[in-house]
């Protein structure tokens, strides 16, 4: 069953950049791990320190991995500084 998350970043104030920076080195390590189905950073254009990270992967096991890649690793204990507020949502696609 396919686990698609939507999660919201709000930068703090003059951290725009570096939140973008961060989020999207994200991007090109996390497509290539196995049972990435789609992963992309967007900032919204009418608030430029809102960001949001689209994935969606194969199963729970795939996303799991995900969590425990070194660059999750890097992100996770790097973004707080930058980051104001932070919400996620999770689906279960079938198919």
């Amino acid at each position: 069953m396919a686990i698609t998350k939507r999660v919201t970043f709000i930068a703090k104030e003059g951290d725009e950049a570096k939140m973008k920076e961060l989020l999207s080195a994200m991007v090109v390590p996390s497509k290539a791990e196995d049972g990435c189905i789609f992963y992309e950073i967007f900032q919204y254009a009418n608030n430029k320190r809102k960001f949001m990270a689209y994935e969606s992967w194969r199963d729970e096991a795939a996303l799991n991995g995900h969590k425990t890649s070194a660059h999750y690793a890097v992100y996770k204990s790097s973004y707080e500084p930058f980051c104001e507020k932070k919400y996620s949502d999770e689906l279960e696609v079938l198919g």
